[in-house]
């Protein structure tokens, strides 16, 4: 029953948010939208940003799960973008509020995973030093992120895959000279 009670605040929590902004949204809204009592909704969770940061928590499981392998850089670039993109106004919503933090905590961890995910690749069967690819990783995690968070602060309007893709084309082959220029150091 507590997983039902559970599953029920949290689809009642992210209908409300997309409709309307965190700030506009209390417990009360909730439990009378789902029929729980207020206890209930702190018996699993302590207040409002833990229920936020629980479902972000698991979108980014999700993510990692789906994901166990990315074969290039656009398409962790992609990836990235999907998991801001699913929910755009709840993600609007989020990105806009005073638990922004929670988000890009989150959307962080889901950077750094997508671009280590794709260094697996693209460093496999290369002696690329430890120092390299930690410095390597860390640029392209920064890049993802600020692309991203760009995307988020202009509001969602561009089409960002169509930019992604572009930037990818034009920097085709950089990673690969990248790694290349490493080892020859």
């Amino acid at each position: 029953m507590a997983n039902f009670t559970e599953k029920a605040i949290k689809e009642t929590f992210l209908s409300l948010l997309s409709e309307r902004p965190l700030s506009q949204i209390t417990v009360k809204d909730i439990v009378e939208k789902c029929g729980v009592n207020r206890n209930s909704f702190y018996y699993h969770f302590r207040d409002m940003k833990a229920l936020l940061e629980s479902i972000v928590k698991e979108d980014v499981d999700q993510i990692m799960a789906e994901h166990p392998t990315i074969d290039s850089l656009e398409s962790a670039f992609a990836t990235t973008i999907d998991f801001a993109e699913k929910n755009r106004m709840i993600i609007q919503h989020i990105y806009n509020s005073v638990n922004r933090d929670v988000f890009e905590q989150n959307l962080w961890k889901v950077c750094e995973y997508v671009i280590a995910t794709f260094g697996a690749t693209a460093f496999a069967g290369t002696p690329v030093s430890a120092f390299d690819k930690e410095a390597i990783s860390e640029y392209y995690t920064c890049q993802l992120f600020g692309v991203a968070v760009f995307w988020l602060r202009s509001g969602t309007k561009s089409d960002i895959h169509e930019k992604i893709s572009r930037i990818c084309e034009l920097q085709r082959g950089i990673i690969e000279e990248t790694i290349q220029r490493s080892l020859d150091r």
